[in-house]
């Protein structure tokens, strides 16, 4: 699983260094693609495989299913760790998230979202103050 949130910088390449805690879970590569809030979703094989599979069954007749079913495939791209323990994100995937030169990496137990630091400040912030509200609506499902 992936837990935890961890700060690194971007080179002029687009590189930046994958945290270490992360890596091992990786070993094998992994996809990366666009995901919401203007983040990237990182996934290990095993588990991108899984969320492949429900997107490709998700009915072609439905635009919204669509929509979200080209978001996730057609911007995913494979990545693999170099020696120094960095990944490339392609071009396009860093327009899409915004990144600038600090990247954030979060935790989210079977996925790893990157998150330009300033965007993930402003989030972070927006929902801290807002956590009550969260909580509360989280107990009417059930947690």
């Amino acid at each position: 699983m992936f837990i935890g949130e961890y700060t690194h910088s971007l080179d002029t390449k687009g590189r930046v260094a994958l945290p270490a805690k992360f890596r091992q879970k990786i070993t094998t590569g992994a996809i990366i693609t666009r995901g919401l809030d203007r983040t990237l979703f990182v996934y290990n094989r095993s588990d991108w495989e899984a969320l492949a599979q429900k997107l490709v069954a998700l009915p072609l007749s439905q635009s919204k299913a669509r929509a979200f079913a080209r978001l996730m495939l057609a911007g995913a791209s494979e990545i693999e760790s170099d020696s120094q323990g960095r990944i490339l994100i392609p071009e396009y995937l860093r327009k899409y998230a915004e990144l600038k030169k600090i990247a954030v990496f979060a935790g989210l137990y079977n996925r790893i979202e990157i998150w330009d630091e300033t965007n993930w400040k402003n989030y972070k912030s927006k929902t801290e103050a807002s956590s009550d509200e969260i909580a509360e609506k989280l107990g009417e499902m059930g947690i």
